[in-house]
């Protein structure tokens, strides 16, 4: 699949909108992936972990034994390119403000490769690298659907992107006047009492 594909699949389902947005970096940007919008669709969502995990495999990270995702955003994503993979699909979430494995046993040196929908700064897909070698695992290598960083971000192991989409972040201190001017919205799910 490729990154045009990818692109296309978000702008069908509506899923790339314009505006001032907050990200869950707490970066703002005039642009935001509302994947949700694409998860709603079956057919969408299957069609572009599919090709995430075709480009998994192709990336030569070998076998993995489970598919761990952050959630709330890398639920779906890591479910189904788990499905894809044939392995199980795993989700780690906030306890006192950390990740954990909470639903789930993970045996010790377990291969795991952790599922992100998109990427900004990486920072979720670092706190549950964190979490998953805390278990004992060993995490080959983490997948996106989009990297927004267009490889910028720093996430600790090899990272996967199916799509780069580079689009602008800015510090809260340093917003463009003509963005200022337009109301912020906070669409993402960090920080959501689960």
């Amino acid at each position: 699949m490729t990154e045009a594909e990818v692109i296309d699949v978000f702008r069908s389902a509506g899923a790339i909108l314009e505006g001032h947005f907050i990200l869950s970096s707490g970066l703002h940007s005039p642009v935001f992936l509302q994947k949700a919008r694409v998860f709603m669709y079956p057919d969408k969502t299957e069609k572009v972990c599919r090709g995430l995990a075709e480009k998994v495999r192709a990336a030569g990270i070998g076998d993995v034994d489970f598919v761990i995702s952050p959630a709330v955003g890398g639920i779906v994503p890591g479910y189904e390119t788990a499905r894809h993979l044939g392995v199980p699909a795993m989700w780690v979430e906030r306890e006192e403000g950390a990740f954990r494995l909470r639903r789930f046993e993970l045996p010790r040196g377990a291969r795991v490769l952790i599922v992100e929908d998109i990427v900004t700064t990486g920072l979720s897909i670092r706190e549950t690298v964190e979490a998953v070698r805390g278990l004992g695992a060993e995490v080959v290598a983490c997948a996106c659907l989009i990297d927004r960083s267009a490889g910028e971000a720093e996430v600790g192991v090899p990272l996967v992107a199916l799509a780069n989409y580079k689009v602008p972040a800015y510090p809260a201190d340093a917003i463009p006047p003509e963005m200022a001017a337009i109301p912020a919205v906070k669409p993402g799910s960090r920080g959501l009492a689960v």
